[in-house]
């Protein structure tokens, strides 16, 4: 009767601790562990990634592995020229692509003003053209405040988005006239959960992954319904998973979806003309990266593009997933108070294996994470609490020895 009482007041605990926000949190490194070993599931998305001053790479097909990141050589802020992105859009422009977005906030040096206006003659004949710029929550109170439209149709609560007051960084006013702008903000170092939301003076307004995928999409702000905390709903019956922050979650390998070449790479494709695989760019969308920047931001925003392209989110498990484990490793508990330590032990560990293989096979198969925390801790406790529970002693029964009968 004991350990009844015990394992249903564990149960009850592990079932309150599973809908803690903490808990909820501290299980984002489970869930970081399984997307970043896990593949990306799903078809070739049209999205190009051109890295712009990265040593000479190998074309990233759909789930081929790509080059370790160490092989590419690291430079400063200044390594990649107003000239290497004006090459760039010269080579693009022949193959009419549908958006280019250039990840990088482009702020040019003194000594390369001579290069600037050759790269505004080509950059100005792109059709749709978004540049990065960043936001901050402690602008220059002598700066005027800077509008951004955001988004008509909100509803939740506003205050657990990002919120910022201003703009920190953006390019210079002859960029912005011929562009648009997204906003680059991360809000933790997960490569797993990217915003796509932001809280700007009240205003909703869109960050970069989202804002480059809607102008690739041709989706207005205006057809866009938000609920925060629950998704994002778009024209035509799709929907964008966002938790209460407006992030996604989203497999960092995701980005191996679509191609990626280098600039080099790119600039012989060009010249083929005929048979390119670059034809297809009328109908992708351009990610330009500069990875050689070490202030550059993580390769999340391909992988984000990436996710909303490809309609494939991440979600997770029902409650009823985890009420069930639970219940089943508190029958299992109360049955490990009568097996030997040795066998617990073992017993322990083959769970906790089986529990992360199940975990893959589902993430991988259905796109469903399930809780690790809660679990593998309340088996890990019940586990401890039976390994120091008292064992019965059993002792041999005296059996009675009957005198034979005398011999006749």
């Amino acid at each position: 009767m004991q350990r009844l009482l015990l394992a249903i007041v564990i149960v009850l605990t592990a079932l309150l601790l599973a809908r803690d926000p903490y808990v909820e949190k501290a299980d984002g490194f489970f869930l970081n562990w399984l997307l970043r070993n896990t593949p990306a599931s799903g078809e070739h998305v049209p999205l190009t990634v051109v890295e712009i001053g990265a040593a000479p790479i190998v074309e990233t097909q759909p789930n081929q592995t790509a080059p370790p990141a160490s092989t590419a050589p690291r430079g400063n802020a200044s390594a990649v020229s107003p000239l290497e992105f004006a090459l760039f859009f010269q080579a693009i422009l022949d193959f009419r692509p549908t958006i280019v977005a250039v990840e990088p906030l482009l702020k040019w040096h003194e000594r390369d003003r001579d290069q600037e206006q050759v790269f505004l003659d080509q950059a100005m004949r792109v059709p749709k053209l978004l540049l990065s710029a960043e936001l901050t929550s402690t602008p220059d109170p002598d700066a005027p405040p800077t509008e951004i439209p955001g988004f008509v149709h909100v509803s939740g609560r506003r205050g657990d988005l990002p919120t910022y007051t201003g703009v920190q960084r953006q390019p210079d006013e002859d960029l912005r006239l011929i562009s648009s702008l997204g906003y680059i903000n991360l809000s933790g170092n997960s490569p797993t959960r990217v915003p796509l939301l932001f809280n700007y003076r009240g205003e909703v307004i869109p960050a970069f992954a989202l804002q480059a995928f809607l102008s690739w999409a041709r989706i207005a702000m205006s057809e866009v319904q938000i609920q925060i905390g629950s998704h994002i709903a778009l024209p035509g019956g799709r929907r964008i998973p966002i938790d209460w922050d407006g992030s996604l979650t989203v497999n960092p390998n995701a980005s191996k979806l679509g191609r990626r070449f280098s600039l080099n790479e790119l600039l012989l494709l060009a010249q083929q003309r005929q048979n390119s695989p670059l034809q297809s760019l009328h109908d992708e969308l351009i990610l330009v990266r500069t990875p050689t920047n070490p202030l550059a931001s993580p390769d999340v925003f391909a992988a984000t593009i990436a996710t909303l392209q490809s309609n494939h989110f991440a979600r997770r498990v029902s409650v009823v997933f985890d009420c069930a484990v639970i219940l089943l490793i508190a029958v299992l508990g109360s049955r490990g108070v009568r097996a030997s330590r040795v066998d617990l032990l073992l017993g322990l560990i083959a769970f906790t294996a089986a529990y992360c293989l199940i975990a893959f096979l589902i993430i991988s198969r259905y796109a469903i994470w399930v809780p690790g925390l809660v679990p593998l801790a309340t088996a890990w406790l019940l586990g401890i609490l039976a390994f120091a529970w008292p064992r019965q002693k059993h002792r041999a029964e005296a059996t009675d020895i009957v005198p034979s009968p005398p011999a006749p």
